[in-house]
């Protein structure tokens, strides 16, 4: 085989989280593509010969799995970067997905299929997402605006995902008029690597529960109008601010006049003139009603902002915190343990385990998820919660009061080495954490068990139907040598 070739094969195989292992006739090794399926037939031209290691990419997909569907069930299928999974039943991803899991734990945890328990499925299989990035750009290289996700594979071009399926349907409509409207005005997008223009994201949040709705648009400042119609036709003695507020009231107005199922809390215009292509908020204006939107989980109330965190599936956050809650159950019979809560994000977790503990510590590095878990935990009369923010390594070392539990649910890269050998040193009965990303798991396992510990309990739940993301929960306690 040789590289810039145009190969075709069978795809045998998957692993996490979206390598195809293709078998070329005549081949002995398989070719990694990302993005084909089990099943399928694809062509691929080969970009990577090194150490009997082969790669490629996939150009087409030439004949179905059998568990495929002929039609998938969202138009943007293949298409947009979000979804793998659209062609394949959900029973046939949830089987995927457990067996991905349990390949990565078996080589470090060898009874893996014997604790295993199940993987729970996500309440909605469609429209569950409760907030989306979008991103302004190109449809095509010097194409129209667009404003959605990225085109799979391509660095510029965006796919306006007006019919994404996992999106809440309101999302569509907010993203269709939003992108009418600028369009019309003729507004330029945010250029990464000229750094000029003004449109750079649109964020919307949606409430499961109470379906209240949160829109901000992400721009740059008021000077990223130049070169915009609206501004050449202006009067030149106009200033760019007075151009930019009419700009965002009509396009206020446009979104207010939307017939959506849910309600609108607020729309917000945020300023962000960084150049990394991240949202980030250098100052944000409300432009119509508040800045924030009420979610629940679990009985529990939960005030949101653009920016603070929470699970993008409201309805399976409710499983994957109902199930958290009653792996440890047993272990905070008596409301007398300490608990720390580490990477706490808002504080859902420390929250909906207070009632039942006599303290709750939460760690977490963003302070305006710190802010909203003490604004949170004292709306919903919880006064055993006490959250901190900072990094869990050094916060750890300014902590006086000892665990009895620790919950851990850290960010897709894991635990710090270092923060997971002072995690094991409180030498405390037992350890939750919960993974979003189970090759990280499948790391720290090997600490935790060198450390004393062995796991208990294990199951997967699935939070992002139609993507190859799954949360894997976990039990360990300290072994009794």
């Amino acid at each position: 085989m040789k590289k810039g070739e145009i190969y075709e094969g069978k795809v045998e195989k998957m692993t996490f989280p979206n390598k195809g292992y293709v078998y070329v006739e005549g081949e002995p090794e398989p070719v990694v593509v990302k993005n084909a399926l089990p099943g399928q037939t694809v062509s691929f031209c080969l970009t990577k010969k090194k150490h009997g290691k082969l790669e490629g990419n996939l150009l087409s997909v030439t004949g179905l799995g059998e568990d495929e569907l002929a039609e998938p069930a969202c138009v943007h299928a293949g298409i947009c970067g979000g979804c793998i999974y659209q062609s394949l039943p959900y029973e046939k991803q949830l089987e995927i997905k457990q067996e991905q899991v349990l390949s990565l734990l078996r080589p470090v945890l060898p009874d893996a299929d014997e604790l295993f328990e199940e993987i729970k499925e996500s309440p909605r299989q469609f429209g569950y997402r409760n907030k989306m990035e979008y991103t302004f750009g190109d449809e095509y290289k010097d194409g129209p605006l667009s404003v959605g996700m990225h085109k799979r594979g391509a660095f510029y071009d965006i796919v306006p995902v007006t019919g994404c399926r996992i999106a809440d349907a309101d999302f569509g409509k907010i993203l269709q008029t939003t992108r009418d409207y600028f369009a019309e005005k003729g507004i330029p997008h945010f250029h990464r690597m000229r750094h000029d223009g003004y449109l750079r994201h649109l964020l919307v949040r949606k409430a499961a529960y109470t379906g209240e709705i949160l829109i901000d648009l992400v721009t740059t400042g008021a000077e990223g109008l130049a070169g915009a119609a609206l501004a050449l036709e202006a009067d030149a003695s106009v200033a760019y601010e007075s151009l930019e507020q009419k700009l965002l009231s009509e396009w206020r107005i446009a979104i207010l006049e939307l017939s959506l199922e849910g309600k609108i809390a607020g729309i917000l215009h945020t300023t962000n003139d960084s150049v990394a292509d991240v949202v980030k908020d250098e100052g944000t204006q409300v432009l119509y009603g508040k800045d924030s939107f009420e979610e629940t989980c679990l009985g529990l109330s939960f005030t949101i902002t653009p920016f603070s965190f929470f699970q993008t599936n409201s309805l399976g956050a409710e499983v994957l915190y109902e199930t958290a809650r009653e792996y440890i159950s047993d272990e905070l019979a008596g409301s007398d343990k300490t608990v720390y809560d580490l990477y706490s994000g808002t504080g859902t977790i420390a929250q909906l385990l207070a009632p039942a503990a006599k303290k709750v510590i939460g760690v977490e590095i963003v302070e305006e998820a710190v802010d909203a878990a003490r604004i949170n935990a004292k709306k919903n009369g919880l006064d055993n919660c006490e959250f901190l923010a900072g990094d869990v390594l050094k916060v750890l070392d300014e902590i006086t009061e000892k665990p009895d539990l620790i919950v851990l649910d850290p960010p897709r890269d894991g635990v710090h080495p270092k923060a997971l050998n002072h995690i094991i040193s409180y030498g405390v009965d037992s350890i939750l954490y919960i993974s979003c990303k189970p090759t990280s798991l499948a790391r720290d396992l090997v600490p935790l068990q060198t450390g004393g510990y062995q796991v208990k309990r294990l199951c997967c739940v699935d939070m992002f139907p139609g993507t190859a993301n799954v949360e894997t929960v976990a039990l360990l306690s300290k072994r009794q040598d």
